[in-house]
Order: structure tokens, then sequence, then C-alpha cells
């Protein structure tokens, strides 16, 4: 019933939002002639109607079952048609604001003389198309970047970095790592379109590479078609990977779930079920079929000649509380102390500000992911903006306390949005000098 009735009010606020954009359109072709009016009228109608049919007939629709490259376009689209729309309401709402504000006075305070008859309704005429116009155009660019984004989904950018360090042992000088992270394995629809992607993680020739986690979307099977692509992958010092939230199926909704799970969860208790657990362990095998080695909690030396570095690997563990964290730091440190030099790879860049830089100073450089870049942004020179930035204040790229370094990648993968806009596909590749 709570279901329902939650249903029922999500359509009738779309519905509304139609029903006001509809004034902007109307104002908009309001000098139009009766045909182009009619066009557009019945244009819009027609694909608001079929939006919200859509959603008020997606619980017996078995959206789950369609092919997935029709579900991600098609519900990416409607939503971004959704956005678009309120995007463009505030313009409207502040020119109904003013034109209220303008019909107050002019019911309780003169009019000036010097204002000619009928010069203020014009002018306001005039206003009221431009906002409407502004608002539509705006919020039909904001549609037309994110259909765009579609193309953008494979195309992988390389990104180079030198990292200098004075501790770094100088067997590792000039040591090249590429770093790659939220493969999400469970949205790809294109396996040629990946393939080059893997080829061009080879082509860097690096010593090592390291993945931050979020190999597949929920379950562990969503890698079965890709094992003979990411396998692909090598390194001369070895390919490592740990785990990132999505990897332990905490979203979906186990069969075997059962009333019990659900009351230890309502007192703070988080359970896996026995077929989540069961996944967790299938994907464990899925990292050791690929050939990586999975940190889970532990460390391991990186050797070259008579030198060493430490590698840790942390299992998820967020600074923000919405995420469930299953690592231990303390345990995935422990014995590396006297080792010179450090790397961790850590999914969530939360953790370094909540925990690795407060207490384990020497930590060198930390390797997360999780972010995405919102697939969304602007990265130009001079201008790094994502609204990501509003819940993560290290969303992407290099950032610095004192001698400790973090660096976050924008994701190989996608999860959602099946595009990107701005924020591409990243493959990190860092030299220590």
């Amino acid at each position: 019933m709570h279901r329902f009735r939650g249903s029922f009010i999500f359509i009738v606020i779309l519905l509304l939002i139609d029903i006001y954009v509809f004034q902007a359109v109307k104002s908009v072709v309001a000098s139009s002639g009766s045909r182009v009016k009619m066009i557009v009228y019945i244009s819009y109608w027609l694909i608001s109607v079929a939006a919200v049919a859509f959603f008020a007939a997606l619980p017996y629709l078995h959206y789950d079952q369609w092919q997935k490259p029709v579900r991600a376009y098609i519900f990416a689209t409607l939503i971004g048609l959704f956005l678009a729309k309120l995007i463009a309401i505030p313009f409207f709402l502040m020119d109904d604001m003013r034109r209220m504000v303008q019909w107050v006075i002019a019911q309780f305070v003169a009019r000036s003389t010097d204002i000619a008859p009928g010069h203020e309704q014009a002018e306001a005429i005039s206003r009221s198309t431009f906002m409407s116009w502004l608002g539509l155009g705006i919020g039909g660019t904001l549609f037309g970047t994110l259909v765009y984004g579609f193309s953008n989904k494979y195309n992988y950018q390389v990104k180079k970095i030198k990292l200098a360090f004075d501790n770094l042992p100088a067997a590792f000088k000039g040591m090249k790592i590429v770093h790659i992270s939220d493969i999400h394995s469970g949205s790809f629809m294109d396996t040629p379109a990946v393939m080059k992607g893997i080829d061009l993680i080879n082509k860097q020739n690096a010593d090592l590479v390291l993945f931050t986690g979020d190999l597949v979307n929920d379950r562990a099977t969503e890698m079965q078609p890709y094992m003979d692509v990411f396998d692909k992958i090598t390194a001369p010092l070895g390919v490592y990977s740990t785990f990132g939230n999505h990897d332990y199926g905490d979203y979906v909704v186990w069969p075997d779930r059962d009333e019990k799970y659900r009351q230890r969860e309502e007192v703070g208790v988080h359970l896996m079920s026995p077929m989540q657990a069961q996944n967790l362990e299938h994907l464990k095998q899925v990292h050791a079929k690929l050939g990586w080695r999975l940190l889970l909690d532990e460390w391991v030396p990186i050797e070259k000649g008579s030198d060493k570095i430490a590698l840790l690997g942390v299992q998820n563990i967020s600074g923000k509380a919405r995420f469930h964290s299953y690592g231990d730091m303390k345990k995935a440190y422990n014995g590396s102390k006297d080792i010179p030099f450090k790397i961790l790879m850590s999914h969530d860049p939360s953790h370094w500000d909540s925990e690795v830089r407060p207490h384990f100073p020497d930590v060198d450089l930390t390797l997360a992911g999780h972010t995405h870049g919102m697939q969304f942004g602007v990265e130009i020179p001079g201008v790094r903006w994502s609204p990501v930035k509003w819940v993560y204040k290290k969303w992407a790229g290099l950032y610095e306390e004192g001698k400790q370094k973090l660096y976050v990648n924008r994701g190989f993968g996608f999860i959602g949005y099946p595009g990107r806009v701005g924020i591409l596909p990243e493959i990190t590749v860092i030299e220590l000098i």
C-alpha cells in the first residue's frame, strides 16, 4: 500500500511539472502560426505522457528482464528529460515571482505617470518570453549533453602524472604504475570497445597494475562475459586488486534475506545472507582466475633488487555513514611499519581524510576511485567542477597534504547513466620519481 501511494505521488508530481513547463512552452511559441503551435503542443504532450506512463507502468513491465542496452538507454533518456525540466523550472519561477511582485505593487502603489499606458505590460511579456527561452534553452542543453554523453562511455583517456617522494627507494625511481578503478562490468554493452581499453592499459608498459575496486555492479556473474578480456591485463610486478562498495552485493535484495536480517539491520547490525556471502566468495575466485592478487586487509612487499616497498590493500572503508565499511586498516598496515615507502589501495577517497591521514602518516600514496567524477562535469584548464564535489571533497585527480598524496581515479566503467559528459573514463599512469 505504501509503495502504491509513493508511486502515485511521484506520478502526480511528474504531471504537475509537465503542466508547469508547458506554460513556458506556450509562451515561446505564442507568436507562431497555429500549425507550428499544434505540432509543438502535440509533440510535447506525446513525449511527456509517454514518460509518465512508463514510470506508472514500471512495476508491471518486468523491466529487469529487458535487454541491457534497451533498459539503460530508455531509463537514462527519461531521467534526462526529467532533470532538464527541473533545471528549467527555477527560471520560470523567478519570472513568476517577478510578475507577482509587479502585480502586488500595481494593486497597492500608485502607478507612475511617467510610464506610458501599455508599456509595462509589453515589457513584462518580453521579459517572460526571455526567461522562458532561457529556462528551456538551459534545460534542453543539459538533455542534449546527456544524450551526447552516451558516445563517451568507452572513450578512455590516459592521464599521466609524475609523483616525487623523498623516501622512495632508489630501485623504484622511474617505476610506472597503471591505476584503474570502478570497472562495473555489469554495465558494459560492447565487448570490443572494452577490449580497446584493455589494449590501452597494456600499451603503457607499466611495471605494476593496481585496481581499486567495484569490479561488478552487484553480482559476481556479471564478470562472466568479460573474463577473457580482463585476464589480458599483465605487468612484470603483478596485477593487484581490492574490493569496492558494489562488490559486496549490498544493493541487491537477496531472496534469502528474511525478517531476522531486517530486524538486525534496524539496530545497526550488518549481516550477509548465505547467498550474498556466496556471491562474495565467487567474486574472490573471479579475481584469482583473472590472475589478480586480491588484497583484503593485508599488505605485500614489492621488491626490485635489494629494495622493497609495501603495497597495502583494504576492503571498502568509507568516511560516509551511508556506506558500510568492511575493511580493517590496522590489520592491513600491521607488519609494514619498517618498510620505507607505502602505497595504499582504498576504494573510497573519504577514507583518506577520516583515517589514513590522521592515524597512518607514513602511508605515502593512497589510490582510490568510487566517485566516477559523477560521470558529469567540466574539466578544462583552470576549471574543474562536478556536482559530486558537494558530496566528496576529494573526487578526482591528485590531492596532497604534507608528504602524503591521494590520487582519485575517475573510473574505467560506468553505472546508472550509460555515458559520460566532461568526465571521461580514466586509465592513470603514475611514474614515481
